[in-house]
């Protein structure tokens, strides 16, 4: 529960990061692109993976090759999508590709579909869609197949990502190998974008993506420990992640940049508590009414 916690509160810095950066003018691509040179020097420095025995962790490679390709290239489609299709609507794509991990629990990770899990699932998606109703005044860009494409390309790329974090939990003590071959992998994509785009480099850029690559680190670090804590409940972790990060998000998104919260809104949270109680306490419940 308290990697999950953590985990949490660093993935919404990370967004409170990025949406101060918007406003000091920091190129958010080259802030990400730094990030993952300061994940790559965390997990060298914190983690320690043991480079001298790569056939550790060369067994799962399809996992590090496809974290290292998708995690730069979701966050261009995010980028492309919130440009043309709007933030409103490409958001709600990023939250609600939980539906990809959470059939994969049961699909792919043998996990039993309880009774309190079940019902804790149903209010979490019916709370993510309350807490991302908004007022739809994005802009707008592009036409309706690349709308629809893109959207499409954030909802399954954030959705696999989650699987793969989950199949990175499960590689053991090769996990920090995976996770640093990951990063390096996403570095050289990266860079090497922006170095095709002729990208300006600007001091700003640089300071904040050090920032956004610890806080980066911690959340992925917290988040594959969540996993291996509750190896059982995939589901718990996933569906938990999700809907922490929009009731914190929401709430501070109030309380520091007076975003409006709807009645629809305030709605989602009570109901993403009721929810978080179905998931991680519904057998105290049972004990306390029989």
């Amino acid at each position: 529960m308290i990697y999950l916690l953590a985990s949490i509160l660093c993935s919404v810095s990370v967004s409170v990061l990025l949406k101060i950066a918007r406003k000091q003018k920091i190129d958010i691509e080259q802030a990400v692109a730094v990030n993952y040179i300061v994940a790559v020097a965390l997990t060298m420095w914190v983690l320690q993976p043991d480079l001298h025995q790569p056939q550790q962790f060369l067994p799962t490679w399809w996992i590090f090759a496809a974290l290292g390709v998708l995690l730069p290239g979701v966050f261009i489609i995010m980028g492309r999508a919130v440009e043309q299709v709007g933030i409103v609507k490409s958001d709600a794509a990023q939250r609600l590709s939980l539906f990809l991990p959470i059939l994969a629990s049961f699909l792919i990770f043998g996990e039993t579909l309880t009774e309190g899990r079940l019902i804790g699932i149903v209010l979490a998606f019916a709370a993510l869609l309350c807490l991302l109703w908004k007022s739809d005044t994005a802009k707008k860009g592009g036409t309706l197949t690349q709308q629809a494409g893109l959207l499409l390309g954030v909802w399954a790329g954030y959705g696999v990502i989650d699987i793969l974090f989950k199949q990175l939990a499960k590689s053991g003590t090769a996990f920090s190998g995976n996770l640093l071959v990951a990063f390096c992998l996403a570095a050289v994509l990266m860079f090497g974008w922006l170095f095709a785009k002729g990208s300006k480099w600007r001091p700003e850029s640089i300071i904040g993506g050090a920032v956004l690559g610890g806080l980066n680190f911690l959340n992925i670090l917290t988040y594959v420990r969540a996993h291996q804590t509750l190896s059982e409940n995939p589901s718990i972790v996933f569906a938990g992640m999700n809907m922490g990060v929009i009731v914190l998000g929401t709430l501070i998104g109030a309380g520091f940049f007076k975003e409006k919260i709807s009645s629809i809104n305030a709605a989602g949270i009570s109901m993403a508590l009721v929810a978080v109680v179905c998931l991680f306490y519904w057998e105290t419940l049972r004990s306390w009414v029989s």
